[in-house]
């Protein structure tokens, strides 16, 4: 291993200092992170502005913040625009025309790449195929599909034509999907016969034919083929899209439609701690320039860079940072379908080895994932382009850090440790190249925000006191509302803090002396596995709809891969006895509701559950007893 080019020094109790290395910080865009970020957080719309102009506006904006009616704050209002004027057409009238967009690979080995004109061209046949089918600007589109480039090519001809997106995970199940589409009232559906994972088949479309019975809305199904296992296909219902690409309608010359700033380019949903998950709503000006600055900074971007955002784009950080991040700045996007360590715990690392891969943004999960096959896999691997390393989902823990920068980073790529939501659109704490890192520390604000950990009386706590997290200012690329409950969006993220008119995070964390910031976790009741938010609600209400189970509480244990594994108690219906076969037919009853991912690791029969007079389950008590810890204070306690 070659000799590592960072120097490290200690900081007491805050944890080890560790510096970038001299050629990352002279390359770096931003060498001076105090001095911008104080500009920033004076003067926010000024700074806002410049990065606004940064990006094609078919009509420049009135004003930069709109902020008449908190918290349903408006940027750049008055402003034209569209996603896919910055991602795609502009780079048209370039060099970058020819320039790779895409380097997709599917599990079994397969390989499609796609420059810049050829994305257009395939956006523009689908956004064709999607107006043949009437959908109108405004419209909302459910995607249920695998990592393939046909994903991002749905999502983004929807934005190009003005409809709006709402992509719902391939890993979820029948329930899921169908109460999103409820929820969007979506007409169209665009989906896959299935996709490969672990070598077996996931059978997409049998699970959107189940979800479209309980979802009358959807008319038209457009199918990619990528299994070509046998699916049933509805006449009038469902097409092929192959079949379609075919016909006269999907034309390869397109207009993007002009966009008001403020109109909704997608929405998509998070888990909430009670009631049916939450569409969070996104526009087409403020979320472009929020994520286009965010990834341009943090992973200060080059023209040469082959970016590997290797998460879902089922989830934000594959909106933000697959999709619509690195094409407005005109990166290279790697793309893979199936998982890390198929058909060896090496695929990753030959990956980046054969991409000439030079930034690699994961999850703590995967990395831990990927650490119990030990170092011999990567040693396997060249793995000297890489230039930085990022780490997104939970906050990562000093072990996973430290094996992730000695191992895949050879000790000279920086880890860019990013905390956001799918609220805040895009990095709200991460450090830049340049910034000395504390492994587990997400280090420092981006520029032009403002965050605090205060307690219960929103008062600002001392360094190294836990507290809740709060953001204090607006900015671009925040959620506009819940789509369709504007009240649901005031009373989770605003109401606590009215006065202050704080954004609430929902996340505790601590900031020590200098200045860093350390994200503990949730505070409410979402439970993170491998990096994804499940409700204990939907957990809870997966379990309730068996028909043995009267009643159900759900709970996040630490686990060494996931993070998090899921923990549930059951009260069984009376006459209904508990065993082994029960748990196992509830687990995978959970499963099969949700997704594979919400499966739970336990389920324990139990006779009653822990209560507030006012009937709350009390989780945390369950928690405290299945570690063996103390249980606190049990004054509110039923019993």
């Amino acid at each position: 291993m070659a000799k590592s080019t960072q120097k490290k020094t200690n900081s007491s109790s805050n944890g080890e200092l560790v510096y970038p290395p001299k050629e990352i910080v002279k390359q770096a865009n931003v060498k001076d992170y105090d001095a911008v970020y104080k500009r920033s957080v004076e003067d926010p719309e000024g700074f806002w502005a410049e990065e606004a102009k940064k990006l094609h506006w078919f009509k420049k904006w009135d004003k930069v913040l709109d902020d008449s009616n908190k918290p349903f704050y408006k940027w750049f209002t008055g402003g034209k625009t569209n996603m896919i004027s910055n991602a795609i057409d502009r780079h048209l009238k370039t060099w970058r025309r020819n320039k790779l967009a895409l380097i997709w690979e599917g599990e079994p080995g397969d390989l499609k790449t796609m420059s810049y004109h050829a994305l257009n061209r395939e956006v523009s046949k689908f956004a064709n195929i999607l107006k043949s089918m009437g959908v109108k600007k405004g419209e909302i589109v459910t995607i249920y599909m695998p990592q393939i480039p046909e994903l991002a090519i749905a999502m983004l001809a929807c934005a190009k034509i003005g409809a709006a997106h709402s992509v719902v995970y391939g890993g979820f199940s029948v329930e899921a999907l169908a109460s999103r589409i409820d929820d969007s009232q979506s007409r169209v559906l665009v989906t896959a016969d299935g996709g490969w994972r672990r070598g077996k088949i996931t059978d997409l479309k049998g699970i959107a034919n189940e979800a479209m019975k309980r979802s009358p809305t959807v008319e038209v199904c457009i199918t990619v083929k990528r299994t070509g296992h046998e699916v049933y296909m509805e006449n009038d219902r469902d097409f092929w899209l192959h079949d379609l690409l075919a016909l006269p309608i999907s034309s390869p010359k397109c207009d993007t439609e002009v966009m008001d700033a403020e109109d909704m380019l997608f929405i998509l949903y998070t888990s909430g701690t009670t009631g049916k998950p939450k569409g969070l709503l996104h526009t087409h000006g403020g979320y472009a320039v929020y994520t286009a600055a965010t990834h341009r900074y943090v992973f200060d971007i080059k023209d040469e860079d082959r970016w590997w955002c290797a998460a879902d784009p089922g989830w934000i950080t594959g909106h933000s940072y697959m999709i619509y991040g690195p094409l407005i700045n005109g990166s290279t996007v790697m793309m893979y379908e199936g998982a890390p360590n198929h058909p060896y715990p090496n695929r990753w690392w030959s990956m980046v080895e054969k991409y000439g891969i030079n930034i690699l943004y994961t999850s703590p999960t995967a990395i831990r994932g990927l650490m119990r096959f030990g170092e011999q896999w990567p040693a396997r691997h060249d793995l000297s382009c890489l230039r930085l390393l990022g780490s997104v989902g939970e906050p990562i823990n000093p072990e996973a850090w430290k094996w992730y920068h000695r191992v895949i980073g050879n000790e000279k790529c920086p880890i860019m440790d990013t905390w956001w939501q799918t609220e805040t659109g895009g990095f709200m704490i991460s450090p830049l190249p340049v910034t000395p890192l504390k492994p587990g520390s997400a280090t420092k604000p981006f520029f032009g925000i403002e965050i605090a950990i205060v307690d219960e009386k929103a008062k600002e706590v001392k360094a190294g006191e836990e507290g809740n997290l709060v953001i204090k200012t607006p900015w671009p690329g925040m959620a506009r509302t819940i789509y369709g409950d504007p009240d649901r969006f005031v009373e989770t993220y605003w109401k606590e803090y009215e006065k202050q008119g704080w954004y609430k995070a929902g996340d505790s964390a601590r900031v020590d002396e200098d200045g860093y910031f350390w994200i503990i976790g949730r505070i409410d009741d979402v439970i993170k596995v491998s990096g994804y938010r499940l409700g204990t609600a939907e957990v809870e209400s997966a379990l309730v709809s068996h028909p043995s189970v009267s009643e159900a509480a759900a709970i996040a244990l630490p686990h060494e891969v996931k993070g998090n594994a899921i923990y549930t108690y059951v009260i069984l219906k009376q006459g209904v006895k508990g065993g082994k076969s029960l748990e196992e037919e509830l687990r995978q009853h959970v499963s099969d509701e949700i997704g594979p991912i919400a499966r739970p690791e336990v389920v324990q029969f139990l006779d009653s559950l822990p209560k507030t007079r006012s009937g709350k389950i009390m989780r945390r008590v369950l928690k405290a007893r299945a570690m063996g810890v103390d249980e606190g204070d049990l004054s509110t306690l039923e019993e």
